[in-house]
């Protein structure tokens, strides 16, 4: 009996231990003040329960990614050294005369704004997936295929036949999931595609298992599909039925991608190669020349972010934009859960007199994540920010429009997990003609949807506004 008590003392004397020690390293590490006094007194408190969410999800930084990244030697390096840089003719803006806010974008991700773009708007699965398609049948060289979820339904089949067929004709297949938006896909859709020559990747697949469980709360949400080096697609839609609108529960399905050739492809290229890296220890050799498809087409930036930036790119990015819009911020996103640094800057963007309108679902796919959103319905309103439910069905695009110059298409939501947590990919079009086609594309999603005050939340039961609230406090992770 003494014996046995004795041994519980000491394993709980090193728990606490470990739970000191780890909460050092919190307070070294931690974001914020609030995130890391609540690790701290958890982790010494009670460090039995703290210890393995730590673990998932106390790590702030992708530090293996940043290593391979930043190194100075080996072949990543040296590819990064010749495509971030852009040539004179490529880039679209001048340093001495375009916008201070623009060039600031650019040095967050380290890539220019080039011109010579094209880009065509790809309203829901309906008009992305058949673009997809007929371009990975044109593939002559390789294609690139990166998605957060792949399900092995209608679409997911159609996807894997696709590519097996460009696999049959010689062409070089690389296809790299994330294992927890895959986590339904029987393993055997992959193991097929690999059958037929394809390299197939999760995201973490090489790791140990100790850093493969401890990054679960990173996520690769990126949705990239590149063909030959010339053609890309991006966008909010990964593959399965539902973004069809054939799930019966969750219905019509609202959602935009986009298809561009230029020379930005080459920025969307280089987001695959450098998690490919991360995955597989493989620098892949690919085509890197600039195709100018159109000496007037449209300046674009390709916007990769995510846990392994030395800076909270995505976030600052788009408070960036926020800040320098003058007349017009619209935010199309399914998940509206911005933090302070976000709230404030359209809070503020509202009292100055710009139209701030968001745009969020009236149909959720994730409850918790929507009732968290409603829960900044009163702050929003009260300083005149105009929010929508769109009520036809699920709203899952991810389009913003600053201005009459600025719009935004890409795979990143308004909330913590996109803006600190998940590795995203955004794609800025500074054009008007393209500004004016997602302008109008928005003004149907309006009026096909209903603007709603803090009363949308007042008139609910008192067990409904308690789950606002009690969502909320999960806004750090949702």
């Amino acid at each position: 009996m003494i014996g046995s008590i004795s041994v519980t003392a000491a394993v709980l004397g090193l728990l606490h231990l470990t739970g000191l020690v780890v909460a050092m390293r919190a307070l070294m590490y931690g974001r914020t003040a609030e995130g890391t006094v609540a690790w701290m007194i958890s982790l010494v408190l009670v460090p039995y329960a703290a210890l393995p969410l730590y673990a998932v999800f106390g790590h702030g930084k992708f530090r293996g990614y940043v290593r391979a990244r930043r190194s100075h030697v080996g072949r990543l390096n040296s590819l990064m050294r010749t495509v971030r840089p852009a040539r004179d003719s490529e880039r679209a803006l001048d340093a001495a005369t375009a916008p201070s806010d623009l060039l600031a974008l650019e040095r967050l991700v380290e890539l220019p704004f080039t011109r010579g773009n094209r880009a065509a708007l790809l309203v829901n699965g309906e008009q992305a997936f058949p673009s997809i398609f007929a371009g990975i049948a044109e593939a002559r060289r390789y294609v690139l295929v990166q998605y957060y979820s792949i399900h092995a339904d209608g679409v997911g089949l159609a996807l894997k036949e696709a590519l097996r067929e460009r696999a049959r004709a010689g062409v070089a297949v690389h296809v790299l999931y994330d294992e927890i938006g895959c986590e339904d896909t029987p393993r055997d859709f992959f193991a097929e595609l690999r059958s037929q020559g394809i390299a197939v990747s999760a995201f973490n697949e090489s790791k140990n298992w100790i850093t493969r469980h401890s990054r679960i709360n990173y996520r690769n949400h990126r949705k990239i599909v590149v063909v030959d080096g010339h053609t890309a697609w991006v966008g909010g839609l990964n593959v399965g039925d539902e973004y069809l609108g054939r799930d019966p529960v969750l219905g019509p399905w609202r959602d935009t991608h986009v298809q561009v050739t230029g020379p930005c492809v080459r920025g969307c290229q280089l987001s695959f190669v450098e998690d490919w890296y991360w995955a597989t220890g493989q620098a892949l050799d690919l085509d890197w020349r600039a195709y100018q498809v159109d000496p007037d087409g449209l300046p674009v930036l390709v916007l990769p972010t995510g846990p392994a930036d030395l800076l909270e790119t995505c976030g600052l990015a788009f408070g960036q934009m926020i800040a320098a819009a003058r007349h017009r911020i619209w935010i199309a996103t399914p998940y509206f859960v911005p933090d302070r640094h976000i709230q404030a800057a359209l809070q503020l963007a509202a009292v100055r007199g710009i139209d701030v309108r968001v745009l969020i679902p009236g149909r959720p796919d994730h409850r918790t994540t929507w009732l968290a959103s409603l829960s900044y319905l009163p702050d929003m309103t009260e300083a005149g920010v105009k929010v929508y439910v769109y009520e036809p069905g699920v709203l899952h695009q991810k389009v913003c429009l600053f201005d009459d110059q600025l719009a935004t298409v890409g795979t990143a939501n308004f909330d913590n997990r996109s803006f600190c947590l998940n590795f995203e990919i955004t794609l800025a079009f500074y054009d008007g003609r393209f500004t004016d086609e997602v302008a109008e594309m928005l003004r149907r999603d309006f009026r096909a949807s209903r603007e709603i005050g803090a009363d949308f939340l007042t008139s609910r039961s008192l067990a409904f506004r308690v789950a606002v609230q009690g969502a909320r406090l999960l806004a750090p992770v949702l």
